[in-house]
């Protein structure tokens, strides 16, 4: 690898942005793709689809037998409420390759008893998610059920583009959030994001369940393409 191809992957990847190495196999040349250029470049799908999985990857394309090396962030997940549906997922979420933090200001509740080997923020949203670096690579779940602290926590979400955003509650409870948050000026295309009711509906009762539920939810939004996703939905 050209040293000057090196110092600009290692550049993406401390900004947390995916790039991909493409390597003719053959010839030995090699270009690096960056997020921002995925949509126009001759490669698109294939880009695409091996981001998706998280994957590198063997692809022949133009007569040309090329590898792609795929470097993605590792991705977060910010967890808003230490309660009980929280003390399932973040195992889960670790389990799966997930920088897992979980945030609640009620320290009764974010101890380290509850949540052993869990980075744990006992602080209100407003100082304890900017450290965080919140990005496009970070699943934001919140299930606190109390307003001061979720909807701080959903508008910073969205100010920060995460890749998924969901909040506990039905949808008489999510219509008042939404209302709640549009008089903080968010947006409809912001509240639209929410996955809520969170998780898939797989008929989940317990708090393991709709641990399962929510980390089926964020799994489709990461790896599916969209038509997928909706269907899935």
């Amino acid at each position: 690898m050209k040293l000057a191809i090196l110092h600009e992957l290692n550049a993406e990847r401390a900004a947390r942005r995916p790039v991909i190495l493409v390597t003719d196999t053959e010839g030995g040349e090699q270009r690096l793709v960056k997020a921002k250029d995925f949509a126009k470049d001759p490669l698109r799908a294939e880009l695409d689809k091996q981001l998706r999985m998280g994957k590198s990857a063997n692809v022949e394309a133009g007569g040309k037998k090329l590898f792609l090396n795929v470097y993605a962030p590792t991705a977060k997940l910010v967890i808003v409420g230490a309660v009980h549906i929280s003390q399932a997922l973040a195992p889960l979420a670790r389990s799966l390759g997930y920088d897992v933090t979980v945030v609640d200001p009620r320290t009764a509740f974010a101890s380290p008893e509850r949540f052993p080997d869990v980075p744990l923020v006992a602080e209100w949203p407003d100082t304890a998610l900017p450290p965080l670096n919140v990005d496009a690579y970070t699943a934001f779940v919140a299930v606190t059920h109390d307003p001061k602290i979720d909807d701080p926590a959903l508008l910073h979400a969205f100010e920060r583009g995460c890749f998924y955003i969901g909040a506990l509650g039905s949808r008489k409870t999510h219509a008042k959030r939404g209302d709640r948050l549009r008089a903080q000026g968010a947006k409809e295309s912001d509240i639209a994001r929410i996955h809520a009711p969170i998780g898939l509906a797989i008929g989940a009762v317990s708090p393991s369940e709709i641990a399962v539920s929510i980390m089926a939810e964020i799994t489709a939004v990461l790896r599916l393409p969209p038509k997928e996703k909706e269907e899935a939905a």
